[in-house]
Order: structure tokens, then sequence, then C-alpha cells
């Protein structure tokens, strides 16, 4: 015995290494250990929600960063400052956040190393690999090796499919846990412990995707979306990894007031961006879904001249900014969706005049919109990239909808040789396909609102003019989906999608019967009420009333809202909420320039249940009074038969007040408080 006290001391298990760093609210630890092999773990409230999980990597041609390597270096540093949006949900971020960093390292061979880099905020954590690459200038990643162990085993989970043929565009699931085989994120989780978490990543830049793969019961591993050749990442002098997030919360609205994402994206590298700016829209676009108009030249063409003038009529009289046009470019005629080497961006139909469509528009106030629709064609769209944005600079655009419509894996491009290659969408090709579009377009100061695009991550922190961008089934779906949006699917993507970032969802239809009312019938399964909410709810600095303009004047009450509501905001609170099923927003408007602003707005939305809520309104400003102004479901509405019931009233409410919210089933509830004092 004597003889083996020594060996027992020498063994790894007795040298094994052990870090942690917590929230600076010491709620959120992160542990980090080498026992074993490389992994961590992390508690919130002293109750596990991520047990021991690996890290590391495997690569083509390399040497494994895997289980031999152990903890030879740490480093910790704190912060607790506050930055401004220049545009946003909210102006004010605060960033408080502990950080450690540390290094697992070979002992027989220094060189195979990698930094785990953690920083913990109150609301979540993020942690990332840093790879220097002074000893080998590239490497093939073929897989990364990180998990996240869900502690417990009856967890309840939101989450739509990865690597799909749609893209993000599916149906949410909620189901437990284990029917979640392989996911998108933000894959967002209510533990069996009460703990609510959403897994995301941030900071997306040249590297791949990150699906969920759940290899074990409750295990998700890291699942790199790869190139058309196999390989994940392909780098060059070492590599840093996107962050790997969790959000964290002891209830569903803390996750949706989380500004993790945001914290761990770098601040604006484009300087002055006065020029990108938040608003409102109408547009072209909605009369194509619904087949009273078409994308291709014709009888029934959308983009004319002359239709382009009367929407940005309707803009300049009701408020709006802009007008989106699309199908006004040639390329669309035949079956656009697989004419993607056709399209020209720079020639316009013989029916599309955009030296006089900016003309007129300069004179009524209203900016001509741009689109480009590649159909997954991105080598013939980046030889015209320079060209296109320039023409858009000299009409005075100065925001594109960009648009990736292809199934799953088909985007098309073209290698050094020539040949034509099949990517992802959310690969590390698209990845850098999708930057390079948004830094071109800074250069011409135009925003882009990308349409089937790589997940939000946060850079729009980085690169302010990426300003919306679709990522989840949007309202189009209502018009010819099979199935339509389900009534619980906005309140699903408040608490999944939105967590990354703006969505273009196009909210604002008053028609729910083009197709006739009734359940079984592609129209928005909403209520009125519900769609004017939504502009409240699902968050956008611009925002599209997507209806027909004639649908609008048939009821100028409900469109009041729309035109008072704002897109830009000083301040946001999620203030009641349950995962998947419903969620109550409050925003205060902007304070910009000489304009203080004053208001406040809300927005509640339900699932398929009629929900009586009463809601505080201690987010008001103490002392003051205020006019509300509320748009509610009727006593009668519900979203089958009777979308359209509403109860439009004021009341004078302050701070000390409560409000009782009746939600018909899939309604909603818009809400203008407007300063009185």
């Amino acid at each position: 015995m004597r003889l083996l006290l020594p060996l027992l001391l020498a063994s790894p298990l007795a040298l094994a290494k052990t870090v942690d760093v917590s929230s600076p609210d010491g709620k959120i630890t992160l542990t980090l250990s080498d026992e074993g092999a490389p992994h961590y773990h992390v508690s919130y409230a002293g109750k596990a929600v991520i047990n021991p999980s690996k890290l590391g990597f495997y690569f083509a041609h390399a040497a494994p960063l895997g289980d031999d390597l152990t903890i030879s270096h740490s480093e910790r540093h704190s912060a607790d400052t506050t930055w401004q949006q220049p545009w946003g949900e909210q102006r004010l971020i605060r960033d408080n956040h502990n950080e450690l960093a540390v290094t697992f390292s070979d002992p027989e061979a220094a060189e195979q190393s990698y930094t785990v880099r953690v920083k913990v905020f109150n609301d979540g954590l993020g942690f990332r690999y840093e790879l220097t690459g002074k000893e080998r200038p590239d490497y093939r990643i073929t897989d990364e090796l990180t998990e996240f162990a869900l502690a417990g085993q009856d967890n309840e989970a939101l989450w739509i499919p990865a690597r799909g043929w749609n893209r993000y565009e599916y149906v949410y699931n909620r189901t437990n846990t284990a029917e979640a085989a392989h996911v998108h994120t933000p894959f967002t989780v209510k533990m069996q412990n009460g703990v609510h978490l959403s897994i995301h990543e941030a900071a997306l830049v040249d590297y791949a995707g990150m699906t969920l793969n759940q290899r074990r019961p409750g295990t998700f591993k890291a699942d790199l979306t790869p190139w058309s050749d196999g390989i994940a990442v392909k780098t060059k002098n070492g590599f840093t990894t996107p962050w790997r997030t969790i959000q964290i919360a002891d209830k569903a609205t803390g996750l949706l007031n989380s500004h993790l994402i945001l914290n761990l994206n770098e601040p604006n590298k484009l300087g002055d961006v006065s020029w990108v700016k938040p608003g409102k829209y109408v547009g072209i676009w909605w009369g194509m879904h619904i087949n009273e108009n078409t994308w291709g030249s014709g009888d029934k063409h959308g983009a004319t001249t002359e239709n382009t003038r009367k929407y940005m009529d309707f803009a300049s009289e009701y408020g709006f900014d802009g007008v989106l046009v699309e199908g006004w470019n040639q390329g669309w005629d035949g079956d656009w969706f697989y004419n993607g080497d056709l399209f020209s961006f720079t020639e316009s139909y013989d029916d599309f005049d955009i030296e006089a469509i900016a003309k007129y528009g300069e004179k009524r106030g209203v900016k001509l919109i741009g689109h480009h629709e590649t159909s997954g064609n991105v080598s013939n769209y980046r030889r015209q990239m320079d060209a296109a944005f320039a023409l858009y600079q000299r009409h005075g655009v100065s925001q594109i909808k960009t648009g990736y419509v292809a199934d799953g894996g088909n985007i098309k491009r073209l290698d050094e040789q020539g040949i034509a290659r099949y990517e992802w969408h959310d690969g590390q090709f698209m990845v850098n396909e999708y930057l390079h579009n948004i830094k071109l377009a800074a250069k011409y100061q135009l925003s882009i609102n990308t349409h089937e695009p790589i997940k939000a991550t946060g850079l729009r922190r980085t690169y302010p003019n990426w300003i919306t961008r679709e990522g989840a089934r949007g309202q189009e779906f209502n018009a010819w989906g099979t199935p339509p949006n389900p009534p619980a699917h906005t309140p699903m993507l408040a608490y999944t999608r939105m967590l990354a970032g703006p969505m273009d969802f196009t909210p604002g239809i008053f028609d729910m019967g083009f197709n006739g009312l009734g359940a079984d019938t592609n129209r928005p399964q909403t209520t009125l009420a519900k769609q004017l909410a939504l502009y409240v709810v699902l968050y956008s600095p611009i925002q599209m009333a997507a209806d027909l303009p004639r649908n609008y004047l048939a009821k100028p009450a409900a469109f009041q809202f729309i035109q008072d509501v704002p897109t830009d905001w000083e301040k946001s609170q999620a203030i009641a909420g349950e995962m998947g099923e419903y969620v109550v927003f409050a925003r205060k408007e902007r304070q910009r320039d000489n304009y203080s602003g004053k208001d406040w707005y809300l927005g509640a939305i339900t699932d398929e249940q009629a929900r009586d809520l009463t809601i505080k309104l201690d987010f008001l400003e103490p002392g003051k009074r205020f006019e509300a102004q509320i748009y509610a479901d009727g006593e009668d509405a519900e979203w089958v038969n009777n979308p359209y019931s509403m109860d439009i009233h004021t009341e004078n409410v302050s701070s000390q007040d409560s409000l009782t919210l009746r939600l018909a089933p899939s309604g909603g509830t818009a809400i203008r408080f407007k300063a009185l004092d």
C-alpha cells in the first residue's frame, strides 16, 4: 500500500485541474475541467443545467485536439460598461460580465493547444475556442466536439429540424427534448427544474453554422454544416470560433429580456451609420402571393411604373417611408425559382422606369426600396453586385431586400475552375457570402434585409446596415403554405427565432378571407387585433404594412395603430408570458434628435387558447398620465370565423394601474399609451 500512494498522487486523476467563473450576481457558474478529458458544466442558482460536456476538435490533416489535453494556463477579467445602439429594441445596453480564458495543452506537445474564452453575464454565458495558428497555418475541421448535455430527463423544448430542404422555414415543434433529434438554434428548453435556457451562437463569421445533434439522450452535440466536399470549416492562420451561447433565466420572459447575443459581438465597424434609417414600408408583394399580380412580365405584372406610383401616393399620405417593389428586373419570367442564372440586377422590364419612379418618390417624400432575388445563384449575383448597388445608390435607394430562394443545400457557386458546386445556406461559404454582401452594401450606404438568410447571431451590432432578416416562416405562408402558420406560431417565434435578432415577418394582414374564412383554408390564423399586436411583439427596425392598400382603407380605425406605432425603441421589456403559449411586450418609443420619445406601446398575443391577463402598468413613468388607446379582440372574436371583431376604446391610466387583457383564441391586444403630461 505504501508503494501505491505515490503512484496514485501522480495519476492524471490526482492532477486534474478545475477552474470556474460566475456571473456578477453569482447565480450562473461555468466550470472548466480536464478530468478525464476537457469538458465544462454549468449551474444556475445551485441547480445543474448543463452536465459535464465535451470540448475539442477533429481535423482532416492534423492530430485531434481531444482527450489528452490538460489545463496549462488561465486568466481572468471583468467588465461593466454601457454602450448605445444606433437603432434597436433598446437604446442603451449594459455589458456586465466576468471573463475566464483557459488554455488546454498536450503536456507532451505544447503546440497542441487551444484556449477556451468564457464570458458569464447575469442573463447567460458564451464560450469560444481560440487557436493562434502559429505552428500550423491552416486547419480543416471535420468535427467540433462541443456538447450541451442537458440536466434532467423530462425537459420541454421548442425546435425546428436542421438541414432540411426548407432552411429555417418550418412550423415549430413543442415536445420533450427526446424527440428533438437534429435541430437548428436558437433551441429553447424549459427544464424539469423550472429553469429556462436557449442554446444558440453569437458572432458567426468565417465559420460553419452550428446545428445540434442529439447523439445520446439529453446530450446535444455541435453539428457543423459542411461544405460540398464534406469539410466543416476551412481556416488559414488559426481560427476563432463563434461564441457558443446559453441564455439562462428562471422564467420565460427572462430569455426575452436578454442582450447576451449582442454583448458577445464586436462594436460597430462601419463608423457613422446615421444613413441607416429605421421605418415602415408598404410594397408590391402581397398581391403576388395571393395571385392578384405576378413577379414576371405580362398583363398581371405588379412591378410597373404606374402601380409603383400608386403605392408611393398611398405611402406618402399615410406616413410610410418607402415602397418595396419586387419583380422589376429582368429574369422573373418562366420558373424563376430555378432561373438564378438569368437574373439581371441592373436591367428593368419595359414597364418599369426606375429613374422616373425615383424622381416621383423624391417629390412625394417616399423612397424606393430595392429588391434582389438570386434564386440561390450567388455567383451570378456577386458578378453584378457592385453595378447593382451603384444603380440603386444613384436613384436614392437606401434599403434592399435580398432573397436566396433555393432548397436546402442548393445554393449554386462556381469554383476556381468554373465548376458548379452546391452549398448549404448555413455553411461556411454562405456565411462569408452573406457578410460580403453586407460589407459591400455599406460602401454604397445601403442597408440590407436578407431573406432566406443565415441565422442572426448579433452581427447587426458590428454591421448596423444588416438591418433585419427573415430566417423563419413569415406571413407569406399564410397565403399558400400547407399548412399555414398555426395560432401558436408567432408566440413560439418570440421564444425561439426572435432571441437571435430582428425578423422581417411582414405583419398587418387585414383581409383574412382572400381564400374564405374557416379553419381549413390558406389564410392568417389570427384575429385582426393580433395582427396589430405583432408590430410590438415581433421586433424589427423596419416593419411592413403587408396587405393591399384597399384593405387598410376599408378598416381605417384599426389602420391607425399601424400608422402610429414606431419601429425604433428607447426601452423594451417582456412583462408576461409562457414559453410558446403567449407573450406580452411593452416598448417605449426612441428618443432621437430633438424629439423626446414619451409614448409607450404594448403588444400581447396568444396561441389557440383564449386568455385573460392582468397586466400591471408599472413600466410607465411614475407620476405621469397616459391615454391608453386600446385595440382589443371583441367579446365574440375568434380566429376561425370571426377574426375582425375588435373593441377600440381609450382609458386614462398611470403606472399605479392595471389592465385586464382578454385575448380571443389566436387573438391579441395592441395599445398605444399616449403621454398626457
